[in-house]
């Protein structure tokens, strides 16, 4: 399937099911979104990394307009439906101040290893009990798979563009195990640094060298 959307840019990285709040403050994209609201449509968001605009993205669906302020600008709430590949970018639309692009939309395996699912959650929790941050995930542990976990592993946004990039459930699965089994070992190095810098200056029961 191939089809026209309009597009709104953000340096970041969205995936299917995930909720995310904007304020529109542009007038391109104030245009786009109030367009969207009235047309009951969606639009794309691609993601941008190094200045550069990527070909993968999120079709983000409105489900909320939150407030609109008296210079137009707006706060809406939006959730990722599914990921689009753009085809061709249309930079200039007639009577529109925004951009569109041409794009389809990758087959997506979304079945993966459940076993291997648990793996990857309980080493996020481990992650977040070593920094002692806590878990935000939106539903029951169960009902997880990587789209509703991958912002909790501590990716850069690089990485998480690698993920948007993985069409198959259990290739997303082994990749956030093995991010996951690298970077653990790291923090927990630095946090027992931490914990010896914490140490130093303060008194210690300490045994000598029994002659």
């Amino acid at each position: 399937m191939t089809n026209f959307i309009p597009i709104f840019p953000l340096t970041i990285v969205v995936y299917p099911g995930e909720e995310l709040n904007l304020h529109i403050f542009e007038p391109r994209y104030k245009q786009l979104i109030t367009e969207c609201i009235v047309d009951k449509k969606p639009f794309g968001i691609p993601a941008v990394i190094g200045n550069s605009m990527n070909e993968l993205g999120t079709l983000m669906e409105i489900t909320e307009l939150s407030k609109t302020y008296e210079n137009g600008e707006l706060d809406i709430k939006t959730k990722g439906q599914k990921i689009f590949r753009i085809l061709e970018v249309i930079k200039e639309i007639p009577e529109k101040l925004f951009s569109g692009a041409i794009v389809n939309y990758p087959a997506n395996i979304e079945h993966g290893n459940p076993n291997l699912m648990q793996k990857v959650i309980n080493a996020i929790n481990e992650l977040h009990a070593l920094l002692k941050v806590t878990n935000k995930f939106t539903k029951p542990e169960n009902q997880l798979c990587t789209y509703d976990v991958a912002k909790h592993a501590g990716l850069t946004l690089y990485e998480e563009y690698e993920v948007l990039g993985l069409m198959n459930e259990l290739q997303r699965q082994e990749y956030l195990k093995r991010h996951l089994a690298k970077v653990l070992p790291v923090v927990t190095e630095m946090e027992t640094l931490k914990e010896k810098i914490k140490l130093n200056g303060h008194f210690k029961n300490l045994e000598g060298l029994n002659s």
